[in-house]
């Protein structure tokens, strides 16, 4: 896991965590890495410093960097799963015919756009063989979310 120091278009800072480098690549232009105070796309890394331990050494340690007083906090968990469902809303929902959809956007017989839907786990893998990106995701009822 690495942990990234981030800022939005907004000045708000926040970290968040990701399995690797090319995982905040993949996700920094998407709809899956949002500010957490202002919901904004616009998302970039900022420096950070590397700890070093320095053994037999007696200098003094670095002060922390002075942090604004809107550092976002992590949001409650159904604040999370509400953003969550408000994008997820925003797709077009295929139900069953997932698989088959997915397959025609990814070969351009279908119009590229955002689908849900239903497939199994079964139907999900093959799809990742075939180099199709999907995600599954547990889906709360939006009543329980609002």
């Amino acid at each position: 896991m690495i942990v990234y120091d981030l800022i939005c278009d907004g000045d708000h800072r926040f970290e968040a965590w990701f399995g690797s480098a090319e995982d905040f690549e993949r996700q920094k232009d998407t709809p899956l890495l949002t500010c957490p105070v202002c919901s904004s796309g616009a998302v970039s890394r900022l420096p950070s410093g590397i700890n070093v331990a320095r053994h037999g050494r007696n200098e003094p340690a670095l002060p922390a960097p002075e942090q604004p007083e809107h550092v976002a906090a992590f949001p409650p968990p159904k604040a999370v799963w509400r953003a969550l469902r408000q994008l997820i809303d925003k797709t077009e929902n295929v139900g069953r015919e997932f698989p088959e959809q997915a397959r025609r956007i990814h070969y351009g017989e279908s119009p590229r756009r955002s689908i849900r839907g239903q497939a199994s786990r079964e139907e999900a893998e093959a799809l990742r063989e075939e180099g199709i990106e999907v995600l599954s995701l547990p889906m709360p009822p939006s009543e329980e979310v609002n």
